[in-house]
Parts: C-alpha cells; sequence; structure tokens
C-alpha cells in the first residue's frame, strides 16, 4: 500500500479547497505505464478491473486528502487573475522508499471552485496526447511531470464537438507553479507568499531552509532550473505551446501539456497552439518568454528580496541558458571541445535547414553518421542546394578532424544527443484515434519506442520516418 503525506494540505490552509473527486460515469483503466508503475511500487494487482477506482477518483486511498490548489498568472501576457486546479484534483503525496515525495494529480476530475467556465473534465484525446509527451520528455531527459494512468469512459464531454470523457494521474515533485506566488502578490497578502516561499524550500531545497539569504540563493536556482529546461526544449525542438505563468514549474519541470508539438520541418518561428494568433509562443520565443516569466515571478516575490538580490537572480537566466544550450548543441554536432567556429557552423547549418525546410530531427540524426574523412556524406543529398552544403560540410570535417576523435566514438556520442524517434503530432493523433475505438495497440507501441527514443530497434523504424504531408497541418488549439 502507497504510503501517503498531506504536507500541502496540513501547512498551508487557505491556499487550496479540499474537495474529493467527482468520477467519471462508467469509468475503467484503458492503459498505464509499467516502468513508472514500478518506480512508485506499483505491482501489477494495482491495475486490475478490481483497482480501477483509484485510477477514476472512485476509490481515495488510505491518507489521501484531496484538494483543488488556487493560483493565478498570466495568459499570452495579461493578468487573468485567479485561476487554479479548474479540472484538476491533488489526492496525496505519495512518500518513497529513497526519500523522495510524489504528488498523485488526478486531471479530467470533475468542477472544482476554480473551473470558472469549464466542465472540470478532459477528453480521451487531450490526455492520450499529455500521457505520450510526458513520457517522452522524461526519456529525452527533460524535466517534466510523469503519466501513470489512462482512465476511459462513454460519458460524452463536450469541446467542439462531444469526445469521451477521460482521466489523467499525473505525478510530479511538486506541482507549485509561479502563478501561486502571483496569487497572494496580487491580493496583498505578502504573510501567504512568505509562507508558500518558507515551504518550498523546506521541501525541495532543504539545505537553505533557515538559512539567511535563502529567498535569493533559492530564487536563482528556479532562474537556473527554468532556463536549463528551455534550452532543452530548444535542442530537441520542442515547443511548449502556452507558456504562461500558472504552466511555469517552481522545480523547472515541463507542466500541463496542451498543444505542444516538436519540430517537424525547421521553422524558427513555429506555432504549435492555433489559438496563439500573434506568435507569443512561438519555438524561437520560447527563450524570450521564459525570462518574461521569471521577472513576473520577481515581481511576486518583491517583498522577500531587494531590487537587487532579486536583479543579481534574474542576471543567471542568460548564461545559464547559453551554457546549457551551448553543450547541447555541441553535443548533437560531435563536438568534445569548444571552439570559437562552433557558433558558426551551427548557425549556418540551421539556415540551410530552414531555407530548404529540412527535418530538424531527421537532420541531426543523420548527421550522427557523418565520417570526418570521407568528403561526401548522404546527407548532402538531402539539400537541393548541394553547393551551400558541401561548402559547410568541408568547414564541419575540418572542425571534427581537429578533436582527434574517432569516428565510431564520437557516432555513438551524438546518437545519445540526437534522437531517432520523437513524438511527432501525426503519430500521437494515430494512437488517439486507435484508442478511442478501445484498441490500445498503437498506444503501447508508441510509448513502448518513445521509452528508447536514441537507439536503433529496426522494429521501430516506421516510427522514425518523416511525417506525411497531412502530419504536418494538424491544427492544435488550447482545448488539446
Amino acid at each position: 500500500m502507497p504510503h501517503f503525506e498531506n504536507s500541502y494540505f496540513n501547512q498551508l490552509p487557505g491556499f487550496y479547497t479540499a474537495l474529493p473527486p467527482t468520477p467519471l460515469k462508467g469509468a475503467r483503466l484503458l492503459y498505464h505505464s509499467e516502468p513508472l508503475a514500478k518506480e512508485l511500487g506499483l505491482d501489477d494487482s494495482w491495475f486490475s478491473p478490481e483497482q480501477q477506482g483509484v485510477w477514476s477518483g472512485d476509490i481515495l486511498l488510505e491518507g489521501m486528502q484531496p484538494l483543488a490548489q488556487v493560483y493565478s498568472g498570466h495568459q499570452f501576457g495579461v493578468w487573468a487573475g485567479q485561476l487554479g486546479d479548474g479540472r484538476g484534483i491533488l489526492l496525496g503525496e505519495q512518500k518513497l522508499t529513497d526519500g523522495r515525495s510524489m504528488d498523485w494529480h488526478l486531471k479530467g476530475a470533475g468542477l472544482t471552485p476554480y473551473s470558472r467556465m469549464g466542465d472540470g473534465r478532459a477528453v480521451l484525446r487531450s490526455v492520450i496526447r499529455e500521457f505520450l509527451a510526458s513520457e517522452a520528455l522524461h526519456h529525452l531527459g527533460i524535466p517534466t511531470t510523469r503519466a501513470l494512468t489512462i482512465t476511459t469512459s462513454d460519458q460524452p464531454v463536450f469541446r467542439e464537438q462531444p469526445e469521451r470523457g477521460a482521466m489523467l494521474l499525473r505525478v510530479a515533485e511538486s506541482h507549485v507553479r509561479f502563478g501561486h506566488f502571483e496569487h497572494f502578490y496580487y491580493r496583498q497578502q505578502p504573510e501567504q507568499v512568505q509562507q508558500l516561499a518558507d515551504y518550498v524550500i523546506e521541501k525541495h531545497w532543504p539545505s537553505l531552509s533557515g538559512q539567511p539569504g535563502r529567498y535569493q540563493q533559492w530564487f536563482t536556482d528556479v532562474v537556473e532550473r527554468t532556463a536549463r529546461l528551455i534550452a532543452h526544449w530548444q535542442t530537441v525542438g520542442f515547443a511548449h505551446g502556452v507558456m504562461n505563468t500558472d504552466n511555469m514549474s517552481i522545480l523547472g519541470l515541463t507542466i500541463d501539456y496542451g498543444p505542444f508539438g516538436f519540430l517537424d520541418d525547421y521553422q524558427p518561428g513555429y506555432i504549435c497552439n492555433h489559438s496563439d494568433h500573434q506568435g507569443r509562443y512561438a519555438y524561437d520565443n520560447q527563450p524570450a518568454v521564459g525570462l518574461w516569466n521569471l521577472h513576473r515571478l520577481a515581481q511576486a516575490l518583491s517583498g522577500l528580496m531587494t531590487i537587487e538580490q532579486l536583479e543579481t537572480a534574474l542576471a543567471a537566466y542568460e548564461p545559464a541558458l547559453m551554457a546549457a544550450y551551448g553543450q547541447q548543441m555541441r553535443a548533437k554536432l560531435g563536438f568534445f571541445t569548444e571552439d570559437n567556429r562552433d557558433n558558426s557552423l551551427l548557425t549556418d547549418l540551421l539556415s540551410l535547414m530552414a531555407k530548404e525546410g529540412r527535418d530538424y530531427t531527421q537532420t541531426f540524426r543523420m548527421l550522427s553518421d557523418v565520417a570526418q574523412h570521407e568528403a561526401y556524406s548522404p546527407l548532402r543529398d538531402e539539400f537541393i542546394d548541394r553547393q551551400a552544403f558541401d561548402g559547410w560540410y568541408q568547414r564541419y570535417r575540418q572542425r571534427l578532424q581537429n578533436e582527434n576523435v574517432s569516428d565510431s566514438e564520437r557516432q555513438q556520442s551524438m546518437k545519445l544527443a540526437n534522437p531517432r524517434i520523437i513524438l511527432r503530432n501525426y503519430l500521437a493523433q494515430q494512437a488517439i484515434e486507435r484508442a478511442q475505438e478501445d484498441d490500445i495497440s498503437v498506444l503501447a507501441r508508441l510509448h513502448q519506442a518513445l521509452r528508447d527514443p536514441y537507439g536503433d530497434a529496426p522494429e521501430f523504424a516506421d516510427l522514425a520516418r518523416l511525417p506525411p504531408d497531412w502530419g504536418k497541418h494538424l491544427e492544435i488549439s488550447c482545448s488539446s
């Protein structure tokens, strides 16, 4: 039996509404992540028909204290006021044997006081997308919430049209967001801002608890975590789609998957959210938005630190972002050392890719097979402007030869930095369409492949292919 604690419930009264989930009618467990279940100490018996009520909100386990969190936030750059868990319930905090604590959060759990105009539900389409995306990013090495179970139902939920209702059991070390601090700052409750900061520090930064200067050290780490997160998004071609401050994790986790997208053709201005008419959350704008969001958090924390302390912490963002991005992009290019030519080689390659609409993931994966002493590369045939590619390639080969690293060593290293398989929107869509007919075979196979994105397993070769043309034009909005 999992052991649950409830520090959020016990230590932060007034920060939530105690509320049980509202189960879906006729709910049934559709799928679960076996690897994550093992990490949580759950054997197969937990996913039998007798236990499906645990995953649909029908059964609360011993020690759970369900609640809906209140927070606020800036949405698309505009102060939106009070938001909160409009369809999610924090069930409890599982204490693991290694000492970590993991929130169990049921998404699609019904109306809460913070639902505003929503219905408190989720649809199977969005639940599958979040399940696959969070698992995909985790196995790419990117900090993220995790997904344990998908529960479905025949109970309809209305979006643009009636869809099947569903629930997701989401797991994370914390669900505290930038918007939690904004909520109490804008309500002019500085004591609550400090109370929340002290709670977060004690729980997740215990070495800083009670220390002088702890707030600046803590906020600096939040800044650097956020920078590293977004740098990693950029290197794998991931666009979140809705980087509102209420969707920014205080731990630097990727949270709240909606209209996300991985780059197919390399388009720096790629907008994955059909509702983002101004392109605020375009792929190439994510680093700037991350800093903008941190400025909003700094404002909310202004009662805890001086302006100089806040500015010093914020100044850590760009160096952390550039260091992480530089390190990861050098790994993608196969460089083991730093050279002042590296930035030019990278930007020139990206320019060629953008000009010709080359696939981001496949281009770097093919580059992983380059032999430094061979004048010809199969990648050349992927470009129309062969002359431009040849000029770049000769400079690239020279850079590789200067490192005195064997092809086999470098190729092996590059394949660990350049995924073969990513969660393209069309792959998710195929899994969704079959799951809506109660066929989980496509979902299960895709989930298995995403757990080894850097591998060369021949049985998943079809998932590494370029997307069909229709797959590049799927419209994904905030309702996703």
